[in-house]
């Protein structure tokens, strides 16, 4: 048996998703008390934070893509290690743009999964940091009126410059 660690730190995958003009989160349930959460797990020897998160996303949600090696934030919970004990972690979260999702994996049977709209998702979470989490990342990554015309100017000065769109 593992020793109760005083402190810990785990990381968490935030896999998203556009569809259409939307951008989903996708949550899976805890396997313990079936609240809405994110992949996440412990550090993974040999494994820089942002893999390990990514391999976490596969074993609990069956889904794959692009990690980003930089965190966009962190939360805090209290997980319980023992019936009636818990420690404190600390949730190191990186975006992963999920570009496949498998019809089977390690821990289907143990959790549920689902895509949300990002506000609903944030809603649906409990600890506030990770919500506020959520909405930001929304805020940042949705393709709305001022990103659209960002990305429509672009498109305009690579084709007036005669430049290759990116």
């Amino acid at each position: 048996m593992k020793p109760v660690k005083a402190v810990g730190i785990q990381y968490a995958a935030l896999p998203w998703r556009h569809v259409g003009r939307r951008l989903e989160i996708l949550l899976v349930t805890s396997r313990e008390t079936r609240r809405w959460v994110i992949p996440k797990g412990w550090p993974i020897n040999g494994l820089a934070p942002q893999e390990a998160a990514a391999v976490e996303a596969v074993e609990e949600a069956g889904v794959e893509g692009e990690i980003e090696a930089t965190a966009i934030g962190s939360y805090r919970y209290l997980k319980r290690v023992k019936k009636e004990q818990t420690i404190p972690i600390q949730v190191i979260v990186f975006p992963l743009h999920v570009l496949r999702q498998a019809d089977s994996w390690k821990e289907q049977d143990q959790r549920q999964l689902r895509w949300f709209a990002c506000r609903r998702a944030a809603a649906l979470v409990a600890e506030p940091a990770l919500k506020r989490l959520i909405r930001d990342f929304g805020a940042s990554r949705s393709p709305g009126p001022l990103a659209s015309a960002a990305r429509l100017g672009r498109w305009m000065d690579a084709a007036f410059f005669g430049l290759r769109r990116s």
